[in-house]
């Protein structure tokens, strides 16, 4: 695909691949429509320059089913009613997968417990965080809901996180 310089990540996939999950909110990286998993982390697509990205793996919310099959977070979101007018869905969902991902690796966010150091010792290796709803809460917050459907969209991904 031949692009110009300034099309942004967000700008390719819309405009010139028709993937139209990730949504053009804000423009400035502040609403978290756009979101998108770029080799498996969570990004703003919007502020993205597409040439920088040349063979990076871009999933959208349309890569997240496997076939007929959604993704977990998929039936969960449907099952909790995680979304009305559902704009941000498809960020809400991609920031998700990313944020899950995270976790897993233990990194940490401002709510995370600090691990116990052993004086003197080496740093405490980086272990999975539970995702409890303060958790959930904060790690989401770059992903805002017009329509305030907050509280279904953490119940879904503590239904998937169990």
């Amino acid at each position: 695909m031949e692009l110009d310089h300034r099309t942004t990540v967000l700008d390719a996939l819309r405009e010139h691949l028709g993937l139209t999950g990730p949504k053009k909110g804000c423009d400035h990286a502040q609403c978290g429509a756009c979101t998108v998993l770029v080799d498996g982390r969570r990004t703003n697509s919007c502020l993205l320059l597409a040439v920088a990205y040349d063979g990076a793996e871009v999933t959208t919310v349309e890569g997240l089913a496997e076939g007929d099959a959604l993704h977990p977070l998929q039936e969960a979101f449907l099952e909790r009613d995680g979304f009305q007018c559902g704009y941000c869905t498809p960020g809400q969902l991609c920031s998700a997968v990313g944020m899950i991902a995270e976790a897993g690796e233990g990194a940490p966010s401002l709510v995370t417990p600090l691990a116990a150091a052993t004086p003197g010792g080496p740093p405490p290796e980086p272990a999975p965080v539970a995702l409890s709803p303060g958790e959930i809460r904060e790690r989401m917050s770059g992903n805002l809901c017009r329509c305030g459907a907050y509280g279904n969209i953490v119940a879904a991904i503590e239904d998937v996180t169990g």
